[in-house]
């Protein structure tokens, strides 16, 4: 098995054993906080073009981390974070810091929510530097250390 290959199935694991942990902590306090952690992972070279909205969607629509909630919500949280990164990027990230921030007082919700957002990172296969840099200031934002994540 390949590195790229070995790299595919430990994500497909990490993401199997997430959605597992994310039906414990179910409430739409920490899926808006996941749903504005991968809008920040996705806006992570600038912009959120079309086809990254599109993937995240899809991404969003078969991960077993949202599974535990009705699509049609998943996607008006994404859709409201996406938005606030169309007017203004800065906003949208503040926005979804401040909401990513609300789950720092409980270390298992922000480790996963981590976690999360370095499996959407990696989704397409290419966890590039920006990306990481986006989970490190979230992962800064939750009060963790981004080393403790490989970052």
């Amino acid at each position: 098995m390949g590195f790229f290959d070995s790299l595919k199935a430990n994500l497909n694991k990490a993401k199997d054993s997430l959605g597992e942990e994310f039906t414990k902590f179910k409430n739409s306090a920490v899926l808006d906080a996941i749903v504005g952690g991968c809008t920040i992972v996705a806006a992570a070279d600038g912009s959120i073009d079309s086809a990254e909205k599109q993937k995240m969607l899809g991404y969003l629509r078969t991960s077993p981390l949202t599974k535990a909630y009705s699509m049609d919500q998943v996607v008006k949280l994404f859709n409201e974070h996406s938005e606030r990164f169309d007017f203004d990027a800065a906003a949208g990230r503040s926005e979804a810091l401040r909401i990513i921030g609300k789950q720092r007082s409980n270390p298992d919700i922000a480790r996963m929510i981590i976690r999360a957002c370095i499996i959407i990172g990696g989704a397409d296969g290419d966890f590039d530097d920006r990306e990481k840099d986006a989970v490190r200031m979230i992962a800064r934002e939750l009060g963790q250390n981004p080393s403790d994540f490989d970052l």
